[in-house]
């Protein structure tokens, strides 16, 4: 069974860190690409970052790019999501996703399928 597995959210002060993990089983993730979304509540969910499958390329939404890196570890078959200078806007819930698009990765999410439970980010002081 595909599974992902969202960790790592928490309660951060503004201008803090986290990193989140998006942990898959019973699948290799290199096979995909692997979308990072989020979703406010009363919004709709938006794009945060994707890694092509392989890791030859990322992309990130304007919103976060230079404070959030993705990356992947493939020893532990898990993408992780670290986030820096954290904002009171980036409180949502984040999802990771996967994606089998034949082009590299894009933050739209009609591409991804199985989807995490998600995990709980809130900035706040």
């Amino acid at each position: 069974q595909l599974q992902l597995v969202e960790s790592g959210g928490g309660l951060v002060q503004p201008g803090g860190s986290l990193t989140l993990s998006c942990a898959a089983s019973g699948f290799d993730l290199d096979y995909y690409h692997v979308g990072w979304f989020r979703q406010a509540p009363g919004k709709t969910r938006e794009g945060v970052s994707c890694i092509t499958r392989r890791s030859s390329l990322t992309n990130s939404a304007d919103s976060v790019k230079g404070r959030f890196t993705i990356a992947k570890d493939k020893s532990r078959n898990t993408v992780y999501l670290h986030m820096n200078s954290l904002l009171p806007e980036d409180t949502a819930v984040y999802y990771c996703a996967i994606s089998s698009a034949i082009d590299g990765c894009s933050t739209n999410d009609l591409e991804y399928k199985n989807w995490g439970q998600g995990t709980q980010v809130s900035v706040s002081s």
